[in-house]
């Protein structure tokens, strides 16, 4: 039987990702269903386009839909939401706002509440193979220590509303198990290829490249705080392909799985990495993290360091990732993630070629 499938969140990076992950597998495709807001159909349309020519295959086998996740039946006429309900064998739920430092209305509505209506629409489906939904490895938030994919429920609070969302998104997920062939992906902090350093966004640990491009000029720069805390961040293609490998196989169903670092560095050690790549220097000395983050604290301070602060807490908590799930679902193929240090240089690569690309920079509020 063909696959027909159907993903939020084009023509984000993650999903356009995704979709050329799935062509390269050559799995039985019929159809692919293409979840858009109507103010993207433009940048969606180019999408599809760019993905066609890299791909070389027919634009016939994409349709986009118009729609909303935040209101009911997902905003579908009738006629349309009966078509795909009676298609789909295969849906990914990626449609969320990742930015740390949004507000929670908008957060609830759409990681929430988006993810609400989209599990009950698909509770109607009527050949759904396969239910994936992309969560987070930080709806641990505040938790520490070592953290197993099949934990979830917690009362330790968290840094930021995008993590409290994810993780009452999950929960509404979580709770499909038994009704749906449900698949949780929680990746780490994403960043560039491993081969290429390609990213769609200068956020995550690029905030600290944009600190160190900026204070370049300073004989050293020091370390903030004692950087003890795991450092997770994990390259696009070994989170895209584990996810399509991971949601394709009929073992994973009803699991939950860290696309995580199993072997990550500590903070204090990638912040050395990254500035002896991006700057040939190496910090010499600490201040306290309290005093790092005072500055931060005026938005000039910040747009001109061009970093936010919600990401100085990632270097407090120090959470380890269990990921013996996925390094036990994953062994017998090459999908493993690589040692962070071998995708340093690419990742600093593509930074120096593309720091002063306004599509890259995320903005500072």
């Amino acid at each position: 039987m063909s696959h027909v499938y159907f993903f939020t969140g084009f023509p984000g990076f993650l999903t356009s990702h995704l979709i050329k992950q799935i062509v390269h597998e050559e799995f039985p495709i019929e159809k692919i269903y293409l979840f858009i807001l109507p103010s993207t159909r433009t940048m969606a349309q180019c999408k599809i386009h760019e993905l066609c020519e890299e791909l070389d295959i027919s634009n016939h086998l994409f349709e986009l839909i118009e729609g909303d996740i935040t209101k009911e039946n997902l905003n579908l006429a009738d006629s349309t939401s009966e078509t795909l309900l009676n298609s789909i064998t295969h849906a990914y739920h990626l449609a969320a706002i990742y930015d740390l430092s949004v507000p929670y209305e908008p957060a609830y509505n759409v990681n929430v509440l988006g993810t609400k209506h989209v599990n009950e629409w698909l509770l109607k489906a009527k050949y759904l193979e396969r239910y994936t939904y992309f969560s987070t490895a930080y709806v641990s938030g505040k938790r520490t220590g070592t953290i197993k994919e099949t934990d979830l429920k917690h009362g330790q609070g968290f840094k930021n509303h995008y993590e409290s969302t994810k993780y009452k998104a999950e929960l509404l997920v979580h709770d499909l198990k038994g009704k749906l062939p449900v698949t949780i992906i929680r990746p780490g902090i994403v960043v560039g290829d491993s081969q290429t350093g390609k990213t769609s966004k200068f956020d995550g640990p690029y905030f600290i490249l944009n600190l160190f491009d900026r204070l370049h000029f300073l004989p050293t720069i020091p370390y903030f705080g004692k950087g003890y805390a795991e450092a997770n961040f994990v390259p696009v293609d070994y989170v895209i392909r584990a996810s399509v490998f991971l949601s394709h196989h009929t073992n994973s169903i009803g699991q939950t799985y860290h696309l995580t670092d199993p072997n990550p560095y500590q903070s204090h050690e990638v912040y050395r990495m990254l500035m002896e790549a991006l700057l040939g220097k190496t910090p010499s000395y600490r201040i306290p993290l309290h005093a790092a983050k005072l500055p931060l604290n005026l938005l000039p301070v910040r747009r001109w360091l061009n970093i936010q602060k919600q990401t100085i807490p990632y270097f407090i908590y120090n959470s380890h990732y269990d990921t013996s799930l996925a390094t036990s679902a994953l062994r017998g193929t090459e999908i493993e993630c690589p040692d962070f240090e071998t995708v340093i240089p690419q990742l600093i690569h593509f930074y120096r070629s593309h720091k002063h690309d306004e599509d890259k920079k995320v903005t500072i509020s």
